[in-house]
């Protein structure tokens, strides 16, 4: 594959992801100018246009204290302390969310398929989901503190 033809089909990869989260309808919507008006310029990018926050940058990484962490878009409960870890990462991570709390969809923007987990109320963007998190699920939850809002039980 030439250059050229390795550009363009990039290019169309990533404008037909845009499109089908275009496409995606959550019970709570705002304009672009609300989400901007209730968000950091870190929030914004990390919540509306799936950036990563630098790891070992969110306090909630190192909390340990019990409660909820709830959606910073729509206060939708998603994860609880219980399922918290330490992963060593730089990123809070769990290994499940609260039922009812996520929507996934592959991401194949970094050349490999990950699997993207966001909101399932608002459609925000919290981070990633990999197979190689503690038991009993396996999994690893590694997301943006700046998506979450920690409330102590």
């Amino acid at each position: 594959m030439n250059r050229r033809a390795f550009i363009t089909a990039l290019a169309s990869t990533v404008a037909v992801a845009g499109f089908a989260r275009a496409q995606e309808v959550f019970e709570v919507t705002r304009t672009e100018a609300a989400w901007r008006a209730m968000l950091t310029d870190l929030q914004y990018r990390v919540m509306r246009e799936e950036a990563t926050e630098k790891a070992g940058s969110s306090p909630l990484d190192q909390n340990t204290a019990a409660g909820r962490y709830i959606c910073r878009g729509c206060d939708l409960p998603l994860y609880s302390s219980e399922a918290k870890y330490d992963s060593g990462t730089g990123w809070p991570s769990f290994y499940e969310s609260l039922p009812n709390a996520i929507g996934t969809k592959p991401d194949r923007k970094l050349f490999a398929t990950r699997t993207e987990c966001h909101c399932r109320r608002c459609g925000s963007h919290l981070g990633h989901i990999f197979d190689d998190g503690p038991r009993p699920t396996g999994k690893r939850h590694c997301l943006n503190g700046a998506s979450l809002i920690f409330r102590a039980a």
